[in-house]
């Protein structure tokens, strides 16, 4: 089983498109079943205000040193990349906020349930913000969107009003620190190599199959070295 590690937030949009990718580029390669993600929070901006207090073409504006036209002009091409995945893709009308409780809500979700509902929570969380234009700091936002995912909503709600998680959280932002993380999406193939950004659909199939390939050799040299592995069990450890 091949994991890939994605540091991301749901306010990114070339996370977004990355992780679509990443899938199609899965499926397409028929390793639906050979794969597994592991998901890692990453703000973007932590101080962020669970308040929208800007549209999105403004705080573009205002970051990139562009002009309002010229923002608008950038985000309209970010979004015809979404578009061109099949996502219906609403960047310029996206409500940025804090993202730290949808973070929580995702380790919660990685705690209590399993990898269906944790990949269809993931995916319903960037819909809820790049299509439907919801805003992800609202509790009642995260309560529905959770639902939805099949998440129990008295749990959620007791979470959400708790700390819960939160070093969770804080723990994938430092290892990401630590990695020299500064940009999302962020995808390590196997523990050993990253690919910062988000690749096409082609690069995507390409590190996926250098990840296999690794993984194929690395268990032949094992079976030509005559290595077996040791595992340790309630009866005792033993060769397997």
């Amino acid at each position: 089983m091949m994991t890939i590690t994605i540091w991301s937030d749901f306010a990114c949009p070339y996370c977004y498109i990355g992780e679509t990718r990443l899938t199609q580029a899965i499926e397409e390669l028929g390793m639906t079943d050979n794969v597994k993600i592991d998901f890692r929070a990453f703000e973007l901006d932590p101080t962020t205000s669970k308040k929208v207090v800007s549209s999105t073409p403004e705080r573009f504006a205002k970051k990139y040193g562009l002009s309002l036209a010229g923002a608008e002009q950038q985000i309209e091409q970010i979004s015809e990349l979404g578009r061109e995945l099949g996502i219906d893709f609403r960047y310029a009308t996206t409500q940025y906020s804090n993202t730290f409780d949808a973070h929580r809500l995702m380790k919660l979700a990685e705690d209590k349930y399993d990898y269906n509902t944790v990949k269809r929570l993931n995916n319903l969380l960037f819909d809820a913000y790049f299509t439907k234009n919801l805003v992800l700091a609202e509790e009642s936002v995260l309560l529905a969107v959770a639902k939805e995912a099949g998440m129990d909503e008295k749990e959620v709600a007791e979470m959400l009003k708790s700390d819960r998680y939160a070093d969770d959280v804080r723990f994938d932002e430092r290892e990401a620190q630590m990695r020299g993380v500064r940009g999302v999406p962020y995808m390590v193939f196997n523990g050993e190599f990253a690919v910062p950004g988000a690749m096409s659909l082609e690069g995507m199939k390409s590190a996926l199959q250098r990840a296999e390939s690794r993984i194929k050799e690395a268990e032949k040299k094992a079976a030509e070295d005559g290595e077996r592995p040791h595992v340790c069990g309630p009866d005792g450890c033993q060769l397997v």
